[in-house]
């Protein structure tokens, strides 16, 4: 089982200054939150990718690749990568480079994103969303695992000879994560080639979620590679803590309440409820979070969102702390005891080569 944080990267007001951090104190800030997350135990550190205020982390590989020379353990990984508006032969490249600068402890997670002008500033039809991120995602698969590619398709020029540089370390390319909040066909995607399924149920009631992981169990299966419970997949969460649960709540409330995403809608006692958010004390985050396996079953990635909504830097390497000291300790000794035989670990480098080279045995 991994733990770790996404990011979204949001520049925000803090609704109780009034303060706007600038573009560069939120980069700043969010490197300092990365390694504050290896500092703390945890396994990864994931950002996504906007190109839009107000939101900075427009080149995730450059936000990676500073964090790859800082960093030991961690696995750095995107929340997003835009696989229908980036060239996948540039994705295939980027990634591959920053895999060999990380020594293989890289991942990256394939959305559509969430954001519709992004489509024509990078010369695409939103209208064509689903087929780019399909016929994307397959010319990317075969730029990783074939040396040389002859390709032509719909949506950019034809390939002829073509050969992706660097080659991805030890043969074994990076392991892919499709992400989605609302679309069956993507997790049909992830099912077909055998990949992990994120579902970011961060926003929407889990019978939504629990529809969508049960179909890519079920096609996992189908597709031969393993079963159900074999299948490989992550969950969002959102969490702020305090000691005690009403001081948590009367100091996240006015976060909440303006945040950019859903303030001004559904109250946070409404959202709690129907929702993994979590605004409590570090065993009410245990003890929600662990609720997560009944609805979905065994999983194998928990990232939380925790540095949105204006927070302060000071406030957010605080939550970490608690995150890493009182929660995700108790949280792996609990899952690793009630998790099923036969499930799957959480996907690495390392693991993902000794399976290539026990399978040329």
């Amino acid at each position: 089982m991994q733990f770790g944080i996404f990011t979204v990267g949001d520049v925000t007001p803090d609704p109780t200054t009034g303060r706007t951090p600038t573009e560069h104190e939120r980069i700043k800030a969010m490197l300092a939150i990365a390694r504050k997350a290896e500092e703390v135990g945890l396994d990864v550190f994931a950002t996504g990718e906007h190109h839009n205020p107000p939101f900075v982390p427009s080149s995730p590989t450059t936000m990676l690749g500073y964090l790859a020379a800082r960093t030991e353990r961690l696995i750095l990984s995107t929340s997003t990568t835009l696989i229908t508006t980036n060239d996948p032969v540039k994705i295939a490249e980027d990634f591959a480079m920053l895999q060999h600068i990380a020594d293989g402890r890289v991942d990256l997670m394939m959305g559509r994103g969430n954001t519709g002008p992004v489509y024509p500033w990078f010369g695409q039809d939103i209208r064509q969303g689903i087929p780019l991120a399909i016929e994307n995602y397959a010319l990317l698969r075969r730029l990783w695992t074939e040396d040389v590619v002859d390709w032509e398709g719909r949506f950019r020029t034809p390939l002829q000879g073509f050969t992706s540089t660097p080659r991805p370390l030890d043969g074994v390319p990076p392991f892919v994560w499709h992400g989605s909040i609302r679309s069956p066909e993507i997790a049909e995607q992830a099912a077909y080639y055998g990949d992990g399924f994120f579902a970011n149920n961060i926003f929407w009631p889990k019978d939504h979620f629990k529809r969508l992981i049960n179909l890519y169990r079920d096609r996992f299966e189908h597709y031969g590679h393993g079963t159900r419970e074999q299948a490989l997949v992550g969950l969002g969460g959102q969490v702020f803590m305090r000691r005690r649960s009403q001081d948590a709540v009367r100091e996240f409330r006015p976060y909440f309440d303006n945040a950019p995403v859903y303030g001004h809608g559904p109250s946070l006692e409404e959202f709690t409820d129907q929702t993994p958010l979590t605004v409590g004390s570090p065993q009410e985050v245990i003890d929600k979070t662990l609720t997560f396996r009944e609805s979905f079953g065994d999983y194998q990635r928990q990232l939380f969102l925790m540095d949105h909504a204006g927070l302060p830097l000071k406030t957010v390497l605080e939550q970490l702390d608690m995150l890493g000291e009182e929660v995700v300790p108790v949280l792996r000794q609990e899952m690793a005891a009630r998790r099923a035989a036969g499930v799957a670990d959480a996907p690495t480098h390392a693991t993902r080569v000794a399976d290539r080279e026990g399978a040329a045995v």
